[in-house]
């Protein structure tokens, strides 16, 4: 599919690079091989949050340690998101993705293994880390072997898969954990890990290796970008928990990202090959989809935990249900998926980005109407318009951002794009948390004040469920009505919490459709190879 162009009345760009007309059969297969370790990554982070509680039980760890099993994961993968342009100029696509598919599923047959807590962080760390290769890698690719042409099958593709599977994760898990053991969340990547390897080791033809680039690789970049991203995920991640900066491990964190953003960006612009080369940014496309990528990662990560958090906390659903009540939304995107590949080379990129963030924005204002007996049909629409938002959102934003940068920028600039997108989902769902917490605890406040002991309808509530309590013979039936009446306030507090996280993202989604309109017009599609700068 043909390439959107925003122009800002400048120069015309130098034209590309020619782009092949037609793509073999080989790289079709090595592609194909490439998504699928994508999809195993991605959904590795999911598959596993859905099943923490089997995890913890098996391993014996405490609730403290137990999330250490998702914050390895997500540290190591961040780290490695951007550094994979970089090595994959050096060592080659083929070199960085077999190895990263290989080494990807040596960690998973080894987190099966752990024995204990610490085995099990440290495997998981790895597996993040050596798996976070993959993921650029395909986006790089699919801008780089098929022509503008093919892009309109192409796009959609990736965007399904970079979306799909963290929203399938848990229902995934949910279900391997209830029909096997927690193991086998891991050892099912051994056998398509093995496959994956030996696929991409054997077709991908993409690239030459540069080692010429390892005399210049930038350690102290490495090392500023490593403790900036790696330290705000943890900071991102625990702060809502533990009151911020009031904790001191994540203050300690907080400082070590200030210094290592300061090396990081220093390093960035003054090293003869950066680690990562911000000056894609330079390129207004590339900036603007880096920008609704993060607003999407909001998106995909705030409502992938936010659906669950509130079955199993208000609900009381288990894994197993959670996934069942949630598969619509992987489902609406399977349906969408071939419709926006369609649409993109047909329509403006910015009108159909319009109608997926609208359409998101729907969705989540649908959500502020929550009471504690929504189940599956009540959901439904919500989660019909969150699925297919998605991919009429993912489709543009990957084509405007990628669609018209030099393949010698490709492999760096698809490092940073994904990179904005997980950024986005981790500060989102950090945000999320502390407004669920603060909210909550000021709904608790304001209700609690209704229901003392002045209020006669709270009086002849706890006079009535006192009564029903003392049919039950040795219960202490006013301690238990007493007990029964502060869980109702509490419920009600976090549902109105629920409902202030979901109009702060309907305004938000809101807020980016409209400012799609700032963006300036795309170039029209050309669907028979065009699209070029």
């Amino acid at each position: 599919m043909a390439t959107a162009t925003i122009t800002a009345g400048a120069a015309p760009a130098p034209a590309m690079p020619a782009v092949p007309t037609t793509i073999s059969t080989r790289r079709l297969i090595a592609f194909l091989a490439m998504v699928f370790g994508m999809f195993m990554a991605i959904l590795d982070i999911q598959i596993v949050s859905a099943s923490l509680a089997e995890i913890q039980a098996g391993l014996s760890a405490s609730s403290d340690e137990i999330p250490w099993v998702q914050t390895a994961y997500l540290i190591a993968e961040v780290v490695m998101i951007p550094l994979s342009g970089f090595l994959s100029r050096m060592l080659s696509t083929r070199v960085l993705f077999a190895g990263a598919a290989a080494g990807f599923t040596a960690a998973s047959a080894l987190a099966a293994t752990a024995t204990n807590i610490d085995q099990m962080i440290v495997y998981r760390a790895i597996q993040g880390f050596i798996g976070g290769g993959m993921i650029p890698s395909v986006f790089a690719a699919a801008f780089t072997i098929f022509p503008p042409s093919r892009r309109a099958m192409v796009s959609p593709m990736i965007g399904l898969v970079a979306t799909l599977a963290p929203t399938i994760g848990p229902t995934v898990g949910g279900y391997i954990s209830h029909a096997m053991s927690w193991h086998w969340l891991f050892l099912i990547n051994v056998i398509p890990g093995i496959l994956v390897t030996v696929t991409t080791w054997t077709l991908i033809d993409f690239d030459k290796p540069n080692l010429g680039l390892f005399s210049k690789f930038d350690w102290w970049g490495l090392a500023g970008m490593a403790a900036f991203l790696g330290c705000m995920e943890y900071v991102l991640e625990e702060g809502p928990n533990h009151d911020w900066l009031q904790e001191q491990a994540v203050f300690i964190c907080a400082i070590i990202m200030v210094v290592g953003a300061a090396l990081f960006f220093w390093r960035a612009f003054t090293a003869e090959e950066p680690i990562v080369d911000l000056r894609a940014f330079t390129n207004v496309n590339f900036a603007f989809g880096s920008l609704f990528s993060f607003v999407i990662g909001i998106g995909l990560y705030g409502l992938t935990y936010l659906y669950p958090v509130f079955l199993g906390r208000i609900r009381g659903y288990d894994s197993l249900m959670i996934g069942e009540a949630l598969f619509v939304s992987g489902l609406a995107m399977f349906v969408t998926a071939p419709i926006s590949g369609i649409l993109s080379s047909k329509m403006d990129l910015r009108i159909m980005m319009m109608i997926g963030l609208f359409g998101f924005a729907a969705g989540t204002w649908w959500m502020t109407h929550l009471t504690a007996d929504w189940d599956f049909w009540e959901l439904l629409i919500p989660q019909i318009l969150r699925g297919s938002s998605m991919m009429l959102c993912m489709v543009p934003i990957n084509n405007i951002a990628l669609g018209t940068l030099p393949p010698d920028r490709l492999k760096n600039a698809s490092g940073l794009f994904n990179l904005t997108r997980n950024l986005g989902g981790a500060v989102g769902l950090a945000v999320i948390n502390t407004v669920l917490i603060d909210r909550s605890a000021f709904h608790y406040a304001r209700l609690a004040e209704h229901v003392e002991w002045g209020s006669a309808a709270a009086q002849t509530k706890l006079q009535n469920m006192t009564f029903d309590f003392q049919q039950t013979p040795g219960l202490d039936a006013t301690k238990a009505a007493i007990s029964k009446l502060s869980g109702m306030v509490q419920q009600q507090a976090s549902l109105l919490s629920f409902m202030d996280v979901f109009t702060m993202l309907t305004v938000l989604f809101a807020t980016m459709a409209v400012f799609t309109l700032v963006i300036a017009k795309p170039a029209p599609p050309a669907g028979s190879g065009g699209g070029g700068h």
